[in-house]
Order: C-alpha cells, then sequence, then structure tokens
C-alpha cells in the first residue's frame, strides 16, 4: 500500500467512526455538533462544537480557601482592603466600638465566603448576645448572632436576612467557635429610578442551607417594612460593628457573571 492509499484509508476509517453530525474540522481541536436544534433564547445549538469553553479557575488549596478568581479581603494580616479600625489578633479582625467595617472594593452580584466567631465565654441574652451583621451593598443585611440556645425574634437570628427571613433552620454552632457564611448574592435591578427586579440571596451557615434564592424585600430596617431605594450596580461589603467582640476572618468574594459575560 503506497502512502497515499494508506492516508485515504485512515481519513475514511476516522470519517466512518467519527458521531453523526460532528463538525469534521474540529474533531481533533473540540468535540460536539454542528447539525443539532437550536437552543431557546441562546445564540449555540445544543452540544454546539463552536460553544466556548468555561473559564478554568483553580480552587483553593482547602475546602473554605479563596479560587484564583477571588478578590481576597481579608487574609489574616491587613486591613488595607477596608475602612475602618478594627482590631487584628491571631489572624482574624475584631470588633472594637470603633464603628463599622467596610470594603473598599464594591460588587453586585457576587459570592461572599467569610467565617465568623461570637464571643466566649457568653454575655447578654437575645439580640444582645454576639450580635454583628453582614451587609451586601453596605445595605443588606445577613444577620451575624451568638443563636446557639439563645431565644430571639425568628427573623433576627443567626444567618437570617435581618428582618425579612428567617433561616429554614438554625445551624449555629456554639460561641467560640469558629462558624462559615457562604453567600449568593443577585443585586436588585433599577431602571429610570424604580425597581426592576428585586435582589435575592442564597445562603449556607456551616455547610447547611438556609436561604434558597429568597426574594430581598428591600434595604434592611429595625422595626419596619424594608424599602428599596435606588441606587448604582455595585456596593461595598460592610461588617457590622454591634458592641459585640465579633471576629472574623478568610473573606474572599468573586463576582458571578454569566456564562457569555466577558
Amino acid at each position: 500500500m503506497n502512502k497515499l492509499m494508506a492516508v485515504a484509508v485512515v481519513a475514511f476509517v476516522a470519517s466512518a467512526f467519527a458521531p453523526p453530525g460532528a463538525s469534521a474540522d474540529r474533531q481533533d481541536k473540540h468535540p460536539g455538533y454542528d447539525d443539532t436544534p437550536q437552543l431557546p433564547n441562546q445564540p449555540w445549538k445544543v452540544h454546539d462544537s463552536k460553544r466556548p469553553d468555561p473559564a478554568v479557575v483553580k480552587p483553593g488549596d482547602e475546602p473554605g480557601k479563596a479560587p484564583s478568581d477571588a478578590v481576597v479581603l481579608f487574609d489574616g494580616t491587613d486591613l488595607s482592603k477596608w475602612n475602618g479600625a478594627w482590631k487584628i489578633e491571631n489572624g482574624a479582625i475584631e470588633a472594637n466600638r470603633k464603628g463599622d467595617l467596610t470594603s473598599k472594593d464594591e460588587f453586585g452580584d457576587c459570592q461572599l465566603h467569610l467565617e465568623w466567631c461570637a464571643p466566649a465565654p457568653t454575655k447578654g441574652k437575645d439580640q444582645g448576645r454576639g450580635n454583628s451583621g453582614v451587609f451586601l451593598m453596605g445595605r443588606y443585611e445577613v444577620q451575624v448572632l451568638d443563636s446557639f440556645e439563645n431565644v430571639t425574634y425568628a427573623d433576627g437570628s443567626a444567618a437570617s436576612v435581618y428582618g425579612q427571613h428567617p433561616p429554614l433552620v438554625n445551624a449555629c454552632r456554639k460561641p467560640g467557635e469558629w462558624q462559615s457564611y457562604d453567600i449568593l448574592f443577585t443585586a436588585p435591578r433599577f431602571k429610570e429610578g424604580k425597581l426592576e427586579r428585586p435582589g435575592a440571596l442564597t445562603v449556607l451557615h456551616n455547610g447547611a442551607v438556609v436561604h434558597n434564592h429568597v426574594e430581598i424585600l428591600g434595604q434592611t430596617a429595625h422595626r419596619a417594612v424594608a424599602k428599596y431605594e435606588p441606587h448604582g450596580p455595585k456596593g461595598p461589603i460592610k461588617l457590622q460593628d454591634h458592641g459585640d467582640p465579633v471576629r472574623y476572618r478568610n473573606i474572599w468574594v468573586r463576582a458571578i457573571k454569566g456564562y457569555d459575560e466577558k
């Protein structure tokens, strides 16, 4: 068999065993199809060979650590990413009655991870025990509170969307133990000064889902119904100083973008 015939045979075999409808010129580069139906409201077909691959992100070295595309707001060493004057000790920041801590960077739709610890031994009860809060866009609060064997109003307990939605379960650890929040935030949208789409929150407290894409009713309020006030597409992360020495560590944020967004 001469060389020309051998090449022809290989090409014939390759085409014979290629998946039906597969794009021949992309077989070696990118699997997929070009004869499948069009997906609704998308520029792509089903299994489209021309559809770009998801961006590669390196995960953290261990669970809870920041992925490669995250903005690390606090790594245990300094407050260069924040406005405020909390105390730093043993790799954590601590509320010290000097006001709230506000991130210099601003975010819209995002994934936020942080760890917090209520003081031990305990002091006080109800809202007076280990009280703080995490504010998305500086406006929408996920409550931080020592809710371990501590009774308070349901929509003010740990991991509640304060004044709006109690958590599905109380997943609070004992005071003095580190706890985690993983928050997925969809920012509200405004158009011509009016609410176009409300914001939403999904929250995991110590790995347990406590909110599953709940609708935010408006800007956090105390003893009042929350209402929206128009604002920009981004805002800071705020940690509340409520007078209790609550500590935080390992704080990072990832902007959430649609698959086709750059």
